[in-house]
């Protein structure tokens, strides 16, 4: 029988990515820059975690989301500081109108169905449809948080809510419970930022 301390060694790099996974929405919420930081290192031990759990479409995401990461941080520090708050720069949050929204979704649609027909034709992932499903959606939502637009939070939401059964399915149970905690904090960020976007 595996003890609490081999499973700790056996499944650290995990761990430790799900600890930096909730640093970093506490960061992400407070709209800090210092979230792309963390998120650069996370997504960097996760690209291993996915491979190595079969998850081929979310460790493509973890590369997609490094590159966007670099860019964020970017995007994020090089805005003037604003007076009243050092962690807080100048690039306003804002709103997706109609037109937005129907390109999120339909882009969110073309990347499910080519992302789920690679996973059937050149993988064997066992969860093609969710790994296909949370991937697109994190497309998106990774682009709205970069930025700055407030509905990213709702693509996090149903990413996070669906990923936490979905590693629960596969054994990755620090990553589920990371997961089940983004989803309730994806909650508290959505109402967060849109009420900053009310008082802007």
């Amino acid at each position: 029988m595996v003890s609490v301390i081999d499973w700790i060694l056996i499944n650290r790099i995990e761990l430790i990515a799900a600890i930096l996974g909730i640093v970093g929405i506490f960061l992400q919420i407070k709209q800090n820059h210092w979230y792309w930081l963390t998120s650069i290192v996370m997504v960097s031990m996760y690209i291993f975690v996915f491979y190595d759990s079969g998850f081929y479409a979310d460790m493509g995401f973890q590369v997609y989301y490094l590159v966007i990461s670099l860019y964020g941080w970017y995007y994020w520090i090089t805005r003037k500081a604003s007076p009243k708050e050092d962690n807080v720069n100048d690039i306003k949050t804002t709103k997706l109108n109609l037109k937005q929204w129907i390109i999120c979704v339909l882009t969110a649609t073309v990347f499910f169905a080519f992302i789920y027909l690679i996973l059937k034709k050149f993988t064997n992932s066992s969860v093609p449809i969710g790994d296909a499903f949370t991937t697109a959606l994190s497309f998106v939502a990774t682009w709205l948080l970069a930025r700055r637009i407030l509905e990213n939070w709702l693509f996090w939401i149903v990413v996070d809510i669906v990923s936490t059964g979905l590693y629960i399915y596969k054994g990755l149970y620090p990553t589920a419970i990371l997961f089940f905690v983004l989803s309730v904090l994806a909650f508290v960020g959505y109402f967060k930022w849109r009420k900053a976007l009310v008082n802007e």
